[in-house]
């Protein structure tokens, strides 16, 4: 029933969070910043898990998505605790939304978001030099332009040399025009600047990427994001890993990392881990 209501869009996050196992140590409502929104929660691997670890772990900041208008971080458990269980140390920051704020706002969040597990690494017991961002969807958008646009980290007081990767799962990367109506509220359409298109900032620079989508995806489509920013970065001579699934779409691509949906179309999670190294 779960992974029908999945396959249909119905988002029973909180369903779904409610099988998953207590496998982290876990921390809730910390402020990155002074806005109600601006809160995140932290997933770290058990004593166990972590003494089991050749190394001390890496740190993962993990955006949802929600078309930058809806979305909460209490929601995506799932995604903290399929990681943290794994050796993953994981941050999952709220944001603030559309129509309350527009584009860059919800970005400029994010950076300052970043910051502090940048900031933290050392207290939280991360490896300060594998600290990577990922995100789903409008979060994927989210650490794209952390990842590749170095003005908003550095506007947070961070480096985006820092960063040892990003991970974008179902990211739109180049949606300009906009026709969404929402998504014209969240971006000002017509006035959105062309720089709010993370595939404009791929250089030499950008930091490797690992980039997932669904091959069926109705909502962002594929080809023209996940497999045209793997080019652009191919282009630029960064390393990039694609993986596209053709069992699950934009939702369930999601949904997949949870270890109780694991055998709905995946495998998710296993090239994240290769990715971060855990």
């Amino acid at each position: 029933m779960l992974a029908a209501a999945l396959l249909a869009g119905c988002s029973p996050l909180r369903i779904l969070n409610g099988l998953v196992s207590n496998d982290s140590r876990f921390q809730t409502g910390i402020a990155y910043g002074d806005a109600p929104r601006q809160a995140l929660d932290v997933y770290r691997p058990r004593t166990s898990a972590a003494a089991e670890a050749a190394r001390l772990p890496p740190l993962v900041v993990f955006f949802y998505g929600g078309n930058w208008s809806s979305g909460e971080r209490a929601d995506y458990k799932f995604v903290g605790e399929a990681l943290a269980s794994r050796g993953a140390i994981v941050v999952i920051p709220d944001y603030r939304l559309s129509p309350e704020v527009s584009f860059p706002t919800f970005v400029r969040d994010g950076a300052q978001a970043l910051r502090w597990g940048l900031v933290n690494a050392d207290r939280l017991g991360a490896d300060p030099s594998r600290l990577y961002v990922m995100g789903h969807s409008a979060g994927a958008y989210i650490a794209a332009m952390l990842a590749l646009d170095e003005r908003w980290l550095r506007e947070a007081g961070a480096d985006p040399r820092q960063l040892a990767g990003w991970i974008g799962l179902a990211g739109p990367y180049d949606f300009l025009p906009i026709g969404d109506p929402m998504t014209k509220l969240a971006f000002n359409w017509p006035d959105t600047p062309a720089s709010s298109q993370p595939l404009s900032h791929v250089s030499s620079a950008s930091p490797p990427a690992l980039l997932m989508a669904a091959s069926k995806d109705k909502l962002v489509d594929p080809q023209r994001n996940t497999l045209r920013m793997a080019e652009r970065l191919r282009a630029a001579g960064v390393e990039v890993h694609v993986r596209e699934f053709d069992d699950l779409s934009h939702v369930t691509l999601i949904g997949a990392i949870a270890r109780p949906l694991e055998w709905i179309g995946g495998p998710v999670l296993p090239p994240v881990l290769d990715f971060i190294g855990v």
